[in-house]
C-alpha cells in the first residue's frame, strides 16, 4: 500500500492499530500517557480537529501547520515512545503498532464534517458505548467551555455551530450512510 504524502496546510484521517488488533491501550492511564506524548511530539505541528483512542486502535483527524518531514518524524518519535513505555510496563517486546500509520487526505468539508463525526462515534460502532460521555474521544472537549488544544472554534464552524454539531452527530446512522468509507 503506497502511503499518502501529507502536505502542509491539508486535512488528513490518521489511524492505526495494534499489531494483529492486539490492544495498544489497557487501561485510561496509557491513553492518557497516549494524549500527553502527541501533545509532547506535535503541538504546534498539527492542528487536531477530532479524536479517538479505542483499546486496540485510534483515529486523529488533523491538519499539517507545517512540512511533511518534520511532521511524519514527530509521529515516528510519538509512537517510538509510547511503545516503548507501553512494552516496558507490559513486560513485552517487539513491535506495537502495524507497520505504517494509515492516512488519508481529506479533500473536501463534507469529508472532513463526516469524519469528525465517525471518529466520535467509534466507541457506539465497536462496542455500543454511549459516544457523549465516552472519555478518551474529543467529543466532550466541544460541548465544554474548557480550555483545550482540540481546534474547536473552526470544527464548529464546519457544523454551523454547536447545536448543528450535536444533531449530526445524534444523526449518525443518516448522516454517515451519506459517507464515504474511512478504514
Amino acid at each position: 500500500m503506497k502511503l499518502e504524502v501529507l502536505k502542509k496546510d491539508c486535512y488528513y484521517h490518521i489511524y492505526n492499530r495494534g499489531i494483529n488488533g492486539t490492544t495498544i491501550f489497557e487501561n485510561d492511564s496509557n491513553k492518557l500517557y497516549f494524549l500527553k506524548q502527541v501533545a509532547k511530539y506535535l503541538e504546534n505541528r498539527i492542528s487536531i480537529f477530532a479524536y479517538c483512542l479505542m483499546n486496540n486502535h485510534f483515529h486523529l483527524v488533523i491538519r499539517l501547520n507545517i512540512e511533511e518531514k518534520e511532521v511524519i518524524q514527530a509521529f515516528s518519535n510519538l509512537f517510538n515512545s509510547y511503545a516503548k513505555a507501553f512494552n516496558k510496563q507490559t513486560n513485552r517486546t517487539g513491535s506495537l503498532f502495524e507497520k505504517h500509520f494509515k492516512r488519508i487526505k481529506l479533500n473536501d468539508e463534507n469529508y472532513l464534517r463526516r469524519l469528525i463525526v465517525y471518529v466520535h462515534l467509534n466507541p457506539k460502532h465497536h462496542f455500543d458505548l454511549d459516544f457523549t460521555s465516552f472519555k478518551f474521544s474529543s467529543y466532550q472537549a466541544f460541548l465544554s467551555n474548557r480550555e483545550t488544544k482540540i481546534e474547536r472554534d473552526e470544527a464548529l464552524s464546519l457544523f454551523g455551530d454547536l447545536e448543528n454539531f450535536v444533531f449530526c452527530h445524534n444523526q449518525k446512522n443518516k448522516f454517515l450512510n451519506e459517507t464515504y468509507t474511512f478504514e
